[in-house]
């Protein structure tokens, strides 16, 4: 188990891909085109800020040592 806090990026990364998640979910769900425009979008916003903050960790895991759950 990791410790981690609220402004980890992978914490961040795994609360938007929850967002992600119940966005495909209304995808799926809706047969309104403008909604599912709507939708699209949103997941295409989400797509990016995880990106974002996936590169924030990796860049986060080059300059400091991983802490180890079980040292």
């Amino acid at each position: 188990m990791t410790t981690s806090t609220p402004d980890d990026p992978l914490d961040r990364a795994e609360q938007l891909l929850g967002r992600l998640e119940a966005a495909r979910e209304r995808l799926e769900a809706t047969e309104d085109p403008q909604q599912a425009i709507e939708v699209l979008q949103e997941l295409s916003d989400l797509a990016k800020a995880i990106e974002a903050e996936l590169q924030r960790a990796r860049a986060a895991a080059e300059t400091h040592e991983p802490y180890a759950a079980d040292a």
